[in-house]
């Protein structure tokens, strides 16, 4: 990358003069084909979500600060207050086809003066987990930050560790930007921090891959894929 020099000679970050501040995220409902993205419910959403979680996991929980939970009792408890949570700012995610909310996610580490937001704090119940929902999903909460709300940096970050979230950063077009080591202390135990981001220059690539890979057409008759969202986001 090339950088202009100022009066001084030393490099300097390319001029951008007609940026401004972006609009903070709000609760704007994100519709799909598969899923909708909406304002997560506490009483609206509980107990689909509970239903959802309490499900043999599989270590849901293991990779986030929070859960699992004993009992519907301390979920409620938890559920509340991360709905009233400005930022992190929660969504449910709702399948589209049952109408019943199966996953959340959220924006967060919102910085509108930068344009730099995170997509981060994901539950994915195990109805979700590697389907077409989860994946829409992702995608709608993506496009919704860059095209309506004109952010320049996107960001996903988890621990080191965590197999499955690395791959489906990579997966969905995200560049990994390196391992903060010991980052955190979660759950009694240390966190090296993986970082990966998409820019504003990079999505419309990413977005046409995404599209492509959602179409109906895109699916036999048994719902599995033709193209994979890899081959795709090219």
């Amino acid at each position: 990358m090339t950088h202009r020099a100022n009066k001084y000679g030393q490099p300097i970050g390319n001029a951008l003069p007609d940026w401004a501040p972006c609009p903070r995220p709000d609760h704007t409902k994100l519709r799909g084909q598969y899923a909708d993205v909406v304002m997560l419910d506490a009483v609206a959403h509980g107990d689909d979500l509970f239903a959802a979680f309490t499900t043999p996991s599989s270590g849901l929980w293991t990779y986030l600060s929070v859960g699992p939970f004993a009992d519907r009792p301390s979920f409620d408890v938890f559920l509340a207050g991360i709905a009233a949570s400005t930022d992190p700012l929660l969504y449910a995610i709702i399948n589209t086809a049952t109408g019943r909310a199966e996953g959340f996610a959220s924006y967060l580490r919102i910085t509108p003066d930068a344009g730099s937001l995170e997509i981060g704090y994901i539950a994915m119940s195990p109805m979700m987990q590697r389907t077409r929902i989860a994946t829409e999903a992702m995608y709608l909460m993506m496009a919704h930050a860059f095209d309506d709300l004109g952010y320049r940096r996107y960001e996903w970050k988890c621990d080191s560790l965590n197999a499955p979230s690395v791959r489906a950063a990579k997966r969905y077009g995200f560049t990994p930007e390196g391992v903060f080591r010991q980052a955190t202390v979660y759950k009694n135990r240390n966190r090296d921090t993986a970082w990966f981001s998409i820019l504003d220059s990079e999505w419309p690539a990413i977005k046409t891959g995404f599209q492509t890979w959602l179409a109906p057409a895109n699916f036999d008759d048994d719902g599995v894929q033709k193209t994979s969202l890899t081959t795709s986001i090219v």
